[in-house]
């Protein structure tokens, strides 16, 4: 960023107070077939990328989990299953068409799920108060990483984990087959099953100026996570970053 007060929306940059607005928009937009779209994009993988981070969760029976960004609910969804009625799960997202279907969607399974609207970077949650927290696909989208993590890592408890699942470096061989599908065929799926192309080149876009897998450890650890690794899924297509707090 060449000033203080611009970030990135996707390849562009725009003043920070815009990006949030710039964002609703894309989802507005997309929120009715996201997961349509989703099992289209990655041929349904997204689902095992998903069930590996209920995975490495941890997470047992009477535990308390944030799903941060959570959208439609997938993980949500997950937790509730795993954890029971013992278990506490919060749903949140700062979109309120997204969370409106992810919350209609849980109550269409019977899932017992709490759901809130709320800022990542801004969280209405007490300290120390999740065993884990769970952000997959959302951080990329907000406009202050670093603020949103240190939020992530304040509520949770001492010895609870955070777990962030995005889309990162892929491979390099493999890197001019993968730009192409970026930007060549997700715009053009997006045009015949949302009519919008220009939210799914501005998603492309974005994956493009988030941290790579070396880079996102680097910010968990700056805001205070420590035993920090990642896992890369799909060739770095995907990685999954794990971290604790002490």
């Amino acid at each position: 960023m060449s000033d203080r007060n611009t970030t990135h929306f996707g390849f562009q940059e725009v003043i920070e107070g815009e990006k949030a607005q710039r964002v609703a928009d894309v989802f507005d937009s997309v929120a009715q077939r996201y997961d349509l779209m989703n099992d289209l994009m990655s041929g349904g993988l997204h689902r095992l990328w998903k069930a590996f981070t209920i995975a490495r969760s941890g997470v047992r029976e009477g535990a308390r989990v944030l799903d941060v960004a959570g959208g439609t609910g997938d993980l949500a969804l997950a937790f509730a299953r795993k954890l029971g009625n013992s278990g506490q799960v919060w749903l949140t997202d700062i979109n309120n068409a997204m969370l409106t279907r992810g919350r209609d969607r849980l109550c269409d399974q019977g899932a017992l799920v709490r759901v809130a609207q709320c800022d990542a970077e801004q969280l209405p949650f007490a300290d120390d108060y999740f065993d884990c927290v769970t952000v997959a696909f959302g951080l990329r989208n907000m406009t202050h990483k670093d603020v949103a993590l240190a939020e992530m890592r304040r509520v949770l408890r001492p010895g609870g984990r955070l777990l962030v699942l995005e889309f990162s470096r892929v491979w390099k061989p493999l890197a001019p087959a993968y730009d192409f599908y970026s930007f060549k065929v997700i715009p053009r799926i997006g045009q015949l099953v949302t009519r919008d192309e220009a939210s799914y080149r501005y998603l492309a876009e974005s994956i493009r100026v988030h941290p790579d897998q070396e880079g996102l450890k680097r910010l968990m650890e700056q805001a205070g996570l420590e035993q920090v690794e990642f896992f890369n899924l799909a060739l770095g297509v995907v990685a999954l970053h794990r971290g604790f707090k002490f």
